[in-house]
């Protein structure tokens, strides 16, 4: 295990824990997640477009997530994988699950790297045809940009900022992913 993806998982845990009792502001509405996800569409590679920056992804550069469905379709296999510093640097992965909270909508999800330890993966933003998903925590602490490919459209990605900073994110903190 690489020592980013050790430093990864005990971060993680302290996350979680602390995602346990998080609170949320008197005048934060709660987080909206999208009405619907398909989660047979869903599967598959996302590219990091942009995220709120975390220790765990310190160095990371070409960020993806790879999903895809247990055989026993009651678990999500999560892949993460970056490499460091640069795009020919060394390749860093972690291995996880996800599990899905909420089964009317599927956009509430939690996932794990280091169990018994969760985190919330909140779809709040998904284009029509799955080429794009904003996940977020409902704290708001955590924002991922996503893309089936590794780049995007600049007035797709500035309208996703703009609805992100409307659901109460502070956009100030996003950092562009670099992706080749």
């Amino acid at each position: 295990m690489s020592k980013l993806f050790k430093f990864f998982a005990s971060t993680v845990a302290v996350a979680a824990i602390l995602g346990c009792v998080s609170t949320y502001a008197d005048d934060e509405p709660p987080l909206e997640t999208v009405p619907y996800v398909d989660l047979e569409q869903y599967l598959g590679k996302w590219y990091e477009i942009a995220s709120f920056p975390q220790k765990f992804s310190e160095g990371c550069v070409a960020s993806t997530a790879t999903y895809a469905l247990r055989k026993n379709k009651k678990k999500i296999d999560v892949l993460n994988e970056c490499r460091i510093d640069t795009f020919d640097g060394e390749l860093s992965t972690a291995h996880g699950y996800a599990k899905v909270v909420d089964k009317k909508t599927n956009a509430k999800l939690k996932v794990t790297f280091f169990w018994p330890f969760f985190g919330k993966y909140w779809i709040i933003d998904l284009g029509e045809n799955y080429e794009y998903s904003v996940v977020g925590h409902p704290n708001r602490e955590y924002l991922w940009i996503l893309s089936r490919t590794p780049k995007m459209d600049q007035s797709l990605f500035q309208e996703l900022v703009r609805r992100a900073e409307d659901k109460g994110f502070d956009i100030g903190k996003l950092n562009i992913t670099p992706q080749p």
